[in-house]
């Protein structure tokens, strides 16, 4: 057999030279004319063309892995490697890094354990009041119209603004600018000493909601609408300097 009778026959299957007969592609073959010479005397271009243009049909690429698997085989090709060279530099070879690996693991869960989810940590430096002024009644309104519509986080920090208000209408804080609830929370428990923990609990209320990211509920707003009532009707506690010394004041001025 010639040599390019043996590159057709052995690049070309059998199914496509039956094809390429179909096809009435019969100019490249030639009749064997002897016995002793080759079926097939097609020149090497030739073969070679038409040997491609038989194996690019889609029924010899049917099993063919897809795109996805090629690139998985890759990674995974890519990701064995690493690993390898990883563990030839690290002392104990593969049993040392899966060694290291457990450990990272280990330290990752124990701080997650121990810390929880990451939040964002309430920030008590932001002012409790906008530029805005409003009467204690303005705030007590606002926050029973989103209580009325279930918006309990709005309405939590419009009734923690009614009631800081409402003392500095009674004249038991000082109107100031910029104040925080966690200022307002420490100075009216100073004239309000029976209420200082709700205080701190409504302020701490406040907090969560306005920079802590979280929602509030029905029950801490009702939580904080009954100690604004609750203060009105609370009497404060006047400073002692006074009542002590006056006592003193009318011995000495008796003397």
């Amino acid at each position: 057999m010639s040599r390019a009778g043996e590159l057709l026959t052995t690049a070309l299957p059998r199914a496509g030279i039956r094809t390429l007969l179909r096809a009435g592609d019969t100019s490249l073959l030639s009749p064997a004319r002897s016995a002793d010479e080759p079926p097939l005397t097609i020149p090497r271009d030739p073969a070679r063309e038409a040997a491609r243009r038989e194996l690019s049909k889609r029924m010899y690429h049917e099993n063919d892995p897809s795109l996805f698997q090629r690139a998985l085989d890759a990674f995974w090709d890519w990701l064995g490697k690493v690993l390898t060279a990883t563990s030839d530099a690290t002392p104990g070879g593969t049993l040392g890094l899966l060694v290291i690996v457990l450990a990272v693991v280990a330290l990752l869960a124990a701080l997650w354990w121990r810390l929880g989810t990451p939040r964002r940590q309430p920030t008590s430096s932001a002012a409790l009041f906008d530029d805005r002024p409003r009467s204690a009644a303005d705030h007590r309104a606002a926050a029973e119209a989103h209580a009325a519509q279930g918006h309990w986080s709005q309405a939590v920090q419009e009734r923690m603004r009614a009631l800081v208000r409402a003392l500095e209408e009674r004249a038991l804080l000082d109107v100031r600018p910029g104040r925080t609830a966690d200022e307002a929370a420490a100075e009216a428990g100073r004239v309000l000493p029976a209420h200082t923990d709700r205080l701190r609990t409504a302020a701490r209320d406040f907090d969560d909601v306005t920079y802590g990211g979280r929602s509030a509920t029905e029950q801490s707003y009702h939580r904080i609408a009954e100690l604004d009532r609750d203060l009105e009707r609370t009497k404060p506690q006047l400073a002692t300097s006074s009542a002590t010394t006056a006592p003193h004041t009318r011995q000495e001025a008796a003397q």
